[in-house]
């Protein structure tokens, strides 16, 4: 049955961020798929509640408070999951911090806050995850990347931007060091995901929703369940040939020329 590919069943899987968001829809479709998990936030009480999530759908869930960006705290969840589970066939790499500053106007701290978060953090979990499955001799990492690390975003996003640029590399980089050895390395690559801060954003900044619509064809922002089906697909055997891969979840906006126009726009070609 081609669903059994799918299945997740006897797996372990640890993400990031999971407290809300993405972070938590990630954890929530493992769960679903039968996976148990060690679930990371560095918010205990929103943590708390995904936890209590997934141990209503039947499955296990260890909840650990880490901060991503402190390699100390990093080191320290993977020793836990040793502890509780004793292996790790996924990993999800999912936050990455932000501070909207031009580049010529960037405090060189706030450059490297944002590095720290969005790609260091990523890859301290991909070597504690990645040595642990080497020696198992298999694995699946996914990396939450960014359209901003393909092209760019612009509108003060360059530390973000170029954070996600290191982050899409390093997947090409990790798969091509270790696919070879059963560990398969790909990252997911959205566009705008709403989540309440970003709402209010948008809400404070007029005409922002509406100029993110105009690059994005299917004709609306993302929500955070849109990469349930994309994470399960790469955490399970259904993706067992794909690695190295960086997946755009972005409503058709890379796809789309910078000067592109689609049905959604007022500015429409004439028919013939």
């Amino acid at each position: 049955m081609v669903f059994e590919l799918f299945d997740l069943t006897g797996h372990v899987a640890l993400v990031s961020g999971a407290g809300q968001n993405m972070g938590r829809a990630t954890a929530l479709a493992f769960a679903e798929a039968g996976a148990d998990l060690l679930i990371c936030d560095y918010r205990a009480e929103t943590l708390e509640r995904t936890a209590g999530e997934i141990e209503r759908l039947g499955r296990r869930a260890v909840p650990v408070v880490c901060d991503v960006s402190d390699s100390a705290q990093i080191h320290d969840m993977f020793t836990r999951l040793d502890r509780e589970f004793g292996r790790i066939d996924v990993l999800a790499n999912i936050p990455g911090s932000n501070h909207l500053y031009h580049p010529e106007d960037l405090p060189l701290e706030m450059f490297q806050e944002v590095l720290q978060g969005a790609l260091i953090g990523k890859f301290c979990c991909c070597q504690e995850g990645g040595r642990r499955m080497l020696r198992a001799g298999k694995g699946s990492i996914i990396n939450m990347a960014s359209i901003g690390g393909i092209s760019a975003l612009g509108r003060g996003n360059f530390a973000y931007s170029v954070a996600m640029g290191g982050v899409v590399q390093m997947t090409r980089e990790l798969s091509t060091e270790w696919s070879g050895r059963g560990v398969r390395v790909n990252a997911i690559a959205p566009a705008q995901i709403t989540n309440p801060a970003f709402d209010q954003r948008m809400a404070a900044t007029p005409g922002l929703r509406e100029n993110f619509l105009t690059g994005i064809p299917i004709g609306r922002l993302g929500v955070p369940d849109d990469i349930k089906g994309v994470a399960l697909f790469l955490a399970s055997d259904a993706s067992a040939f794909v690695t190295g891969s960086v997946i755009a979840m972005d409503g058709g906006n890379l796809a789309m020329n910078a000067g592109g126009t689609h049905s959604g726009n007022d500015a429409r070609p004439a028919r013939a």
